[in-house]
């Protein structure tokens, strides 16, 4: 097949820095930063913020505005009420923030889907939003996003990020949905006297303080039972903050926007987010994209919504397959139901089917490793293209010294359980210059597009950075073992 490599490549800088609080660990530690400050004379404060100001000023936007948000986080460390200046509060602010280089160690994984606004294009061109994961210091994982256009000759353009970079704002007073969320705690075996009271107090919809509140309310009405009941008042907050949402300034660039790791379970990344645009039976079009929320010990499969990549739903999926890594949603219903690839095995790649996007009860099993050059296992690599000829599935593979190749599959299009082509050999292989990286002999996407008749595969070179190849679709399905 004629694959061809663009030459464009997505690398990670060092300079593209988020603006993040800074967590002193010990509450004692906090007073004494506080009180450091608080000492000095109103000159020297002056000084000193002229000084923080002049170095950071122009590699964030909002910097006094993060400041005042991070002294009113650490207000209530202070030993009196007594008034402080502005400048006195931003300085204090200050000492509780840092900057955090999101793509300082890699920038791969990419998944590409086409842009919501493609006016003022020329003919045969389309713009895009590639989504990538970015691990800086500490291996801590977030999303970014690069923008381009794709002419008609199937030329690559990026189009240039800026300097900056900036996280959104949670959206106040999220509203859950009490059925929703009382089935996901009976998934989770936490359903029992404490939660029926706790849900009894809530309304069918409810924010999350609410939910905080009634918590509060049943321990403190049950203390004979409080070591018994705090674990499950934990794991109630926990899912609850778990399910967020998100919204960017509209005059941002899409480069500029980032989604930085923000409940209990990402604390450790968001990892792998598979994008895929997504049209409803009414012929509504959105974006959904799953991706691995991780802790630091345990991995969890989440799902993010937008119709803008302006404003964000983040979900927790559900049911009992939901586990390990890899789902990837079907672009459209299929037969009435929302289908899914998955992998729970760390192996084989299964199909799901669903009447809800974020509920998966059901698994059957779709591919195994069949080939030399994936025997250690299969995994897909986004969500399935719909093409006349079935649904292309692209996959990776693992064979000898762990090495990571593409191939690619067809499933029925009425039917997606059946297996109708496969390719015997990779379509994609780590080549020289792609071999070397953090962790090496390794190509890996999380989606790629059609572009008319040619496949755009957005790619991460072994986990540092990320590329591009194309290749006619025709070359593929032609060169597939027909089942």
């Amino acid at each position: 097949m004629d694959v061809k490599r663009t030459g464009v490549t997505l690398r990670p800088t060092n300079s593209r820095v988020v603006i993040r609080p800074f967590e002193v660990p010990n509450d004692n530690r906090v007073e004494k930063i506080i009180a450091r400050v608080a000492a000095l004379a109103e000159a020297d404060v002056e000084r000193l913020l002229e000084g923080v100001m002049q170095d950071f000023r122009l590699r964030h936007q909002r910097t006094r505005e993060f400041f005042l948000h991070r002294f009113e986080q650490v207000r209530k460390h202070l030993l009196t009420d007594q008034p402080l200046s502005e400048n006195r509060r931003l300085l204090i602010g200050s000492y509780f923030t840092l900057e955090y280089a999101l793509e300082s160690a890699a920038l791969f994984n990419p998944s590409m889907v086409w842009h919501p606004d493609q006016s003022g294009l020329p003919v045969g061109s389309r713009r895009f939003i590639v989504s990538l994961r970015a691990t800086g210091e500490g291996h801590i994982s977030s999303i970014t996003f690069r923008s381009g256009v794709i002419d008609s000759a199937n030329q690559i353009k990026i189009d240039e990020p800026t300097r900056f970079v900036v996280a959104p704002d949670l959206v106040p007073n999220v509203l859950y949905e009490k059925p929703l969320f009382y089935r996901k705690l009976t998934e989770l075996g936490i359903d029992g006297p404490f939660t029926d009271l706790v849900m009894a107090a809530l309304g069918e919809t409810f924010p999350l303080d609410d939910l905080s509140r009634a918590v509060r309310n049943v321990l403190r009405h049950n203390r004979a039972r409080q070591h018994e009941f705090e674990p499950i008042a934990q794991t109630m907050v926990v899912l609850a903050r778990a399910n967020y949402e998100v919204r960017f300034d509209a005059r941002l660039n899409v480069s500029e926007r980032i989604i930085f790791p923000s409940s209990p379970t990402e604390t450790n990344g968001i990892e792998d987010a598979r994008f895929v645009r997504f049209t409803h039976p009414d012929g509504r079009a959105c974006y959904y994209a799953t991706y691995t929320a991780y802790d630091g010990r345990v991995t969890l499969p989440q799902m993010l919504e937008t119709e803008d990549f302006l404003h964000f739903k983040v979900s927790t999926l559900n049911g009992p397959e939901v586990k390990n890594k890899g789902f990837a949603l079907f672009p459209r219903m299929v037969n009435g139901q929302y289908a899914m690839l998955s992998r729970q095995d760390n192996e084989n790649i299964f199909l799901m089917y669903s009447d809800m996007p974020h509920f998966w009860y059901t698994k059957e099993l779709l591919a195994k490793p069949t080939y030399p050059w994936e025997f250690v296992q299969l995994g897909n690599c986004g969500s399935p293209i719909e093409t006349e000829a079935g649904w292309l599935v692209l996959t990776h593979g693992v064979g000898p010294m762990r090495k990571y190749a593409m191939g690619a599959f067809l499933l029925d299009l009425n039917d997606p359980a059946r297996v109708i082509g496969r390719l015997e050999a990779p379509l994609l292989e780590p080549n020289a210059d792609e071999r070397e990286g953090y962790v090496p002999n390794v190509v890996y996407s999380c989606g790629a597009a059609l572009h008319g008749r040619e496949l755009v595969i957005p790619y991460a070179m072994s986990d540092y950075a990320s590329t591009f190849a194309t290749v006619p679709l025709d070359d593929v399905l032609n060169a597939m073992t027909r089942a």
